[in-house]
């Protein structure tokens, strides 16, 4: 992967791909400026986190049963609040919500598409300084134009994402987006308040030497799961080896590492959790989404996430994902 050192925004990357498409509306093209707007606001209130009184818990439960964190809200109202005040949008779903929001203006009832997002992935590491990040789904509707959009429009496979992307807030704050087309990188060049394209046309490596699991919930996994990591522990140089293991506990930061340099991300059932602990809509779509136009696999451990027909808002999943070679092997073992 080439790193671009030529200067150019994502708002002049969407408009220059919509060239190619003369029927274009510029409606994706909008929802994904709107979306970038909302991540800087974001950006900006993460790197100043520790100087004022958005750290912490809020003191209330979301629809999961877990903590919600002041800076869940703050990222779930910037995210809802331009997409709703924007043209491109006709509803939304987010984890931190327990229904989905429809926009009832008549400009929204007009629009293609709705989006499902996760405001603040990790925000358990706020606090500890870790790298978070937002992740979003874009579907085209399938009810009528010209009237609300129902539930049916956010419960579709995840194949038929229209695009799909996260925003890593870390060292520098990168948004990274797929489209059929290809997965490109933009990083937010403070200098001039812009993302700006960094790393175009990105390609999971076929093979990585980095495994991510959590470790504590070892004995917790399945008996093949179990075997799968003890495999990961031995390996050597002679079969690909050695491998190494990295976890940070944050998956936007694990998953994103993994894609730039190779490597496997695992979140298995456990005996306590049977299903699965993310959610298919808000997390898991969106990244097999990106990992597979980039080159990689998503399953969730049997079948391939992206066929998975979702029958509620907040369905949960267990989730393997990475490296073509590396899910590969870890088929062959289960």
């Amino acid at each position: 992967m080439e790193i671009n050192r030529k200067i150019q925004t994502l708002d002049e990357f969407t408009i220059q791909q919509m060239r190619d498409f003369p029927n274009a509306t510029g409606e994706l093209a909008g929802l994904l400026r709107d979306i970038g707007l909302a991540a800087k606001r974001v950006h900006v209130e993460v790197n100043k986190a520790g100087l004022v009184d958005i750290l912490g818990d809020a003191g209330t439960m979301n629809v999961q049963g877990e903590e919600v964190k002041k800076m869940d809200i703050f990222a779930n109202n910037q995210f809802m609040g331009v997409l709703r005040h924007g043209i491109s949008c006709a509803g939304i779903g987010s984890e931190e919500m327990d229904d989905i929001v429809v926009f009832e203006d008549e400009i929204s009832k007009q629009s293609k598409y709705v989006c499902l997002f996760d405001p603040l992935d990790g925000s358990a590491n706020i606090d500890v300084n870790v790298s978070i990040g937002t992740i979003f789904s874009v579907f085209r509707r399938v009810s009528e134009l010209g009237k609300p959009a129902q539930k049916e429009d956010f419960l579709q496979q995840g194949i038929k994402q229209v695009a799909a992307g996260y925003i890593i807030y870390g060292s520098s704050t990168m948004l990274v987006y797929a489209t059929r087309r290809g997965c490109n990188g933009f990083t937010l060049d403070q200098s001039i308040g812009e993302f700006t394209l960094s790393h175009p046309d990105i390609k999971c490596p076929e093979t990585g030497r980095i495994y991510s699991a959590n470790y504590g919930n070892y004995f917790q996994y399945a008996e093949k799961v179990q075997k799968y990591l003890t495999i990961c522990q031995q390996k050597t140089k002679a079969d690909g080896g050695p491998y190494t293991q990295r976890y940070i506990g944050s998956m936007v930061a694990d998953v994103h590492r993994n894609l730039i340099k190779g490597g496997i991300f695992m979140y298995p059932a456990t005996i306590d959790k049977p299903k699965g602990k993310l959610r298919l809509l808000y997390e898991c779509n969106p990244f097999a989404f990106i990992v597979e136009i980039a080159g990689g696999k998503a399953t969730n451990g049997t079948q391939r996430i992206l066929e998975i027909q979702p029958t509620e808002i907040h369905q949960r999943t267990s989730f393997f994902i990475g490296s073509k070679l590396m899910m590969e092997e870890y088929e062959n073992i289960i």
